[in-house]
């Protein structure tokens, strides 16, 4: 990951008195305070924002997170709340005069309720468990993150989470119904109701997306969706990303909605071929098209699908035989984060989001970006949302070589922009780019956003330094609105 931060605050440590109140309400064995157990959550899966915090607390009830947080009210302590560790923007980094409040010990699946398709947990329940509980009853939990064997729901609910099957259907925010949330003054609410609707604001909106700066989520109530009758899986081997995003484009324009379209190009195919062995085909760019449904609609809109691909270039259609080969060529997609350590001693991913009808020309583009910076991107995306995960591989031994990538990936979102997109399709702004938000929203936009942050924490002590910018985090810019004094920006490493 790039290297970058600020410089390491002054570490003032925190006094006996409150270390004392916080080993009363959790237990001694869960207050973490040693040098070497506070590296462990330095930072989370952008390794290269790293910061200690002054203490790791971990409760186990809503309770008890509650009571730590009145705690952190009372002394005026940052805190930051942390899932597992697997986001990609910086979102649960520490701060160096803060805690982090972790959520790894609430892990229950509290209540199952097949006949209102409903299950309740606490936020450390990882995403696949919530399918594993219901499967055997017909249902799954179709937000799916390629991380979603170690990804917490929590930190889902933080980010709102999308995956592969996004596309069809809908990210976090569509399948959370209710929460328990808990204040920055350590008061505990509810949010939402598990009715479909509820009257009144919809503050559980606010809260979902709002990467962890409006209070902790301790339980949530998710909607679950009965299991398809029929899956269908092929895999379209294209000349280049030009071609298959032709693809995409005319499946999408043919009215027809897969349940996913996630593209590759060839330097992540290299990548996962050397490292899955997932028997892909070796070409210019691999789609990878889901559909799902009753068995006569999905076998109808399945040969649609196939003929628009060879109609745009496909070279080979293979298509998935069995439940064994499904696996094979979805283990492969999710392990493409995972699989660039084989072809680079460092990369830096971002998450921007383009028009469906501009993808091959962003595309294009970055390939230009490529020759520019002297660095290599493999792309890897969820196709049919424009949603694109360049991969940036450099070396950071080089001098310059996490500069550089810096540089590429700030001009990538550059494009994103131009094109009418978005910064960010799932992993969140976190402290990674909460810089770049004035690019996309002005100094009006970033005060009600400041406004509505401070209804809910006025004393700025939530996560502060994530998602909104601050002239102390990104220095002077006309774009960017001057916040409440108490706004923290927190402090960093950098390695």
């Amino acid at each position: 990951m790039v290297a970058m931060a600020l410089a390491e605050a002054p570490r003032l440590g925190l006094n006996a008195d409150v270390l004392a109140q916080l080993r009363t309400i959790v237990g001694s064995d869960w207050v973490l305070t040693r040098p070497d157990e506070l590296r462990t959550y330095e930072c989370d899966g952008l390794t290269g924002w790293r910061a200690v915090p002054l203490a790791v607390v971990l409760p186990s009830t809503t309770s008890e997170v509650a009571a730590v947080v009145r705690v952190c009210h009372r002394q005026g302590i940052p805190f930051v709340a942390r899932g597992s560790g697997t986001g990609l923007s910086g979102g649960a980094l520490p701060l160096t005069d803060g805690i982090v409040i972790g959520l790894s010990r609430m892990r229950s699946v509290l209540r199952v309720d097949l006949e209102n398709e409903r299950v309740v947990v606490q936020p450390g329940v990882t995403n696949l468990e919530v399918t594993r509980v219901v499967e055997a009853s017909g249902y799954f939990y179709a937000p799916d993150p390629s991380s979603q064997r170690v990804c917490s729901i929590g930190g889902n609910v933080a980010e709102n989470s999308g995956g592969a099957h996004c596309l069809k259907y809908g990210f976090t925010t569509n399948h959370v119904l209710a929460a328990t949330f808990v204040t920055t003054d350590g008061e505990v609410a509810q949010l939402g109701s598990s009715a479909l609707d509820s009257p009144g604001y919809d503050l559980l909106g606010v809260v979902i997306g709002s990467e962890g700066t409006l209070g902790i989520v301790t339980e949530v109530t998710v909607r679950i969706v009965p299991q398809p009758e029929r899956v269908q899986t092929l895999l379209a081997a294209f000349p280049s990303t030009d071609a298959a995003g032709r693809a995409v484009a005319a499946i999408i324009a043919a009215g027809i909605v897969p349940a996913a379209m996630e593209m590759m190009d060839r330097a992540t195919i290299e990548a996962v071929e050397i490292a899955m062995h997932a028997g892909y085909p070796d070409c210019g760019a691999a789609l990878l098209v889901e559909l799902d449904g009753p068995a006569p609609e999905c076998e109808s809109l399945f040969t649609r699908v196939d003929a628009l691909c060879r109609d745009a270039g496909a070279s080979e259609v293979r298509v998935a035989q069995d439940e064994a080969e499904r696996a094979r060529l979805w283990k492969g997609r999710r392990g493409a984060f995972s699989a660039m350590g084989r072809v680079s001693p460092d990369y830096y991913v971002q998450d921007g989001v383009v028009p469906r009808s501009r993808l091959a020309e962003v595309l294009a583009k970055i390939r230009g970006l490529e020759e520019r910076h002297s660095l290599r991107v493999a792309n890897v995306f969820h196709a049919g949302d424009g949603n694109l995960h360049p991969l940036i591989l450099y070396d950071r031994r080089a001098p310059d070589g996490p500069a550089r990538a810096k540089a590429l990936a700030e001009d990538i979102l550059g494009l994103c922009l131009d094109a009418g997109g978005s910064l960010t399709g799932e992993h969140g702004v976190g402290r990674d780019k909460v810089c770049q938000m004035p690019r996309l929203f002005s100094a009006a936009d970033q005060e009600v956003m400041h406004r509505v942050r401070a209804a809910f924490d006025p004393s700025g002590l939530a996560n502060p330094g994530k998602l909104l910018p601050t002239p102390r985090l990104c220095g002077e810019h006309p774009g960017i609105y001057r916040p409440h004094p108490l706004e923290r920006s927190g402090a960093a490493e950098r390695l």
